[in-house]
Order: structure tokens, then sequence, then C-alpha cells
């Protein structure tokens, strides 16, 4: 998803992050909280990256869902 500058610019005008605050803290809890809430509201990034992971997209809302609690 980061590789098509289009969907890069979305993602990152959506949730307010930096090219720096995904390269140097995307394992923090807050930033991939937000990453995981843009593919939720998003499907064909949603997608798109599930079939990066190759993991379900209901893979990725449930860990949005976990990171909610």
């Amino acid at each position: 998803m980061l590789a098509d500058q289009e969907r890069a610019d979305r993602l990152l005008a959506l949730t307010g992050l930096t090219p720096e605050i995904l390269r140097d803290q995307l394992t923090d809890r807050a930033v991939l909280g937000a990453v995981l809430e843009y593919l939720a509201g998003h499907e064909p990034d949603l997608v798109l990256a599930a079939d990066a992971l190759n993991v379900p997209p209901e893979r990725l809302v449930a860990a949005r869902e976990e990171l909610a609690r």
C-alpha cells in the first residue's frame, strides 16, 4: 500500500501520521491502532494490506478491535 504514492498520501492525510512516524514508531500501540483504524474504514486498502500480509481482512479488523480494548 505504501508503495503506491496515492494510497500512501491518503493514509498519511487521513491518519495525521508522517513517513517518519510510520518508520520509527509502527510498533507503538497508538500508531498501529491508527493504521488499523484507517484500514478498517477503507476496504480497498484493507484488502490490499491483507493480501500483502497473507492474512484474511477480518484478521486485521480483529486486531484493530483488540487494540481498542
